[in-house]
């Protein structure tokens, strides 16, 4: 049996001038470690914040794996997902012909995170 093919995960995020905004995409890559230790796991960011989508998966690449999903962390498809993302993959591929890449939809539309997002929303407030 051959051994599976090691795998990386990109959490892809807009990115802002404020440090503090990349707090929550780096709080469930870190949640996601500790749920899968042996994950790789590391976040992107399309502009004003670092690593960018191609030092991410150089990281990645450097460290074994080859394959690599990206996951889209936004509340829909805007033009970011539409078309910046995938663009940026295809230069990905170009430049890296023997990794197998994977691109999800954009996180919140996937039913799970759904269903958490209604249910959170629908709690009462604190008092």
């Amino acid at each position: 049996m051959t051994p599976p093919t090691p795998h990386g995960i990109v959490l892809f995020a807009h990115g802002s001038r404020d440090p503090a905004w990349r707090a929550p995409i780096e709080t469930i890559a870190q949640r996601m470690r500790a749920i899968e230790p042996a994950a790789r796991v590391v976040c992107a960011y399309l502009e004003l914040t670092e690593p960018s989508l191609p030092e991410a998966v150089a990281a990645l690449i450097d460290g074994g794996a080859r394959h690599i999903t990206v996951w889209p962390m936004f509340l829909g498809t805007g033009r970011h997902a539409r078309e910046d993302l995938p663009r940026l993959l295809a230069q990905l591929r170009q430049q890296h012909p023997q990794i197998g890449f994977s691109l999800r939809p954009a996180i919140a539309e996937h039913p799970g995170v759904i269903e958490v997002m209604a249910r959170t929303a629908l709690e009462p407030p604190s008092p």
